[in-house]
């Protein structure tokens, strides 16, 4: 019973990951082998469970890859992918310029400072994040905040409500705090006699820190990188409320093709590739850790 118990509790997770992640997975990757119909639900074909086994048999060979290949031959997807990863990167890059210097300054802070910066990142998650964006729509249009700020200073209004630049303040800020907290979570454990041995060695406090600081906290970055960069590629809501109907990012097309056009199976599909786009460097990445790791070893 005593060994029973841990081995139990360790299928927990594969249990969660099963229920959440690869059963819908199978879904939206059974719809996107399917063909859009003016039904309900609005594709087939459908499993006919009375028919028993010719049923299940008929029903994997009506599948078909027709959907994938409209969506090759699309142009509007293809730029919607370029464009998505374009925001999702130029964002991310952004997030770690400002989230950097943060971290950096919280992990040389006294601990009850440490604590309350800690605190203040942690705050934006404690409101919904649909507010949140529509906060920076008070801010950003014609008549909000920042104009009136930059009335008061003498300076020209600025019109960035519906544009790239409202996308990129949004992603930037709703996901600073998923680069800020790995980075600092790298920064505070590091060893600061290693700093000393190096000032101790002639080394100017900004060599120290490419030689030193910055090459520890790289697993920080990476994990701050994967953290951000992942949804944003994917994000609806900024794009949809700051960058106007204008805008082109894969996860609108998604919403778009979900409910407006109601082809569920060019949505999954759209879906799907999206996944193994984000999936397969990922698991290439780990791979090279893992053999890192067992190098060094």
């Amino acid at each position: 019973m005593k060994r029973t118990l841990p081995r139990l509790s360790a299928l927990i997770p594969y249990a969660w990951l099963l229920v959440f992640f690869a059963l819908p997975f199978l879904l939206v990757l059974r719809l996107s082998l399917s063909d859009s119909a003016l039904a309900i639900p609005p594709y087939t074909p459908r499993i006919d469970w009375g028919g028993g086994i010719d049923g299940v048999r008929a029903f994997i060979d009506a599948l078909d890859f027709d959907t994938y290949k409209a969506l090759v031959g699309d142009s509007l997807y293809f730029n919607a992918y370029i464009s998505s990863l374009r925001f999702a990167l130029e964002g991310t890059v952004l997030a770690l310029l400002v989230g950097y210097p943060m971290a950096y300054g919280m992990a040389r802070c006294k601990p009850g400072t440490r604590s309350l910066l800690l605190m203040a990142v942690i705050l934006p998650f404690w409101t919904s994040f649909l507010i949140r964006v529509y906060a920076w729509v008070g801010i950003l249009k014609p008549q909000g905040l920042l104009n009136a700020g930059l009335g008061l200073l003498g300076l020209p209004d600025a019109d960035l409500l519906y544009t790239p630049a409202a996308v990129q303040i949004g992603l930037v800020y709703s996901y600073l705090p998923f680069m800020v907290l790995p980075l600092y979570a790298a920064l505070e454990k590091q060893d600061h006699t290693l700093l000393e041995a190096a000032a101790d060695l002639g080394s100017p406090p900004w060599k120290s820190f490419w030689q030193v600081t910055f090459p520890l906290s790289i697993p920080g970055v990476i994990a701050g990188c994967l953290l951000c960069f992942i949804p944003m590629v994917g994000e609806f809501v900024i794009p949809d409320l700051l960058g106007g109907p204008g805008s082109l990012m894969i996860g609108r097309s998604i919403w778009m093709e979900f409910f407006a056009n109601r082809d569920w199976p060019f949505a999954s599909a759209v879906a799907i590739v999206l996944l193994i786009t984000l999936v397969v460097p990922i698991v290439l990445y780990q791979r090279q850790q893992v053999k890192a790791l067992e190098a060094g070893r």
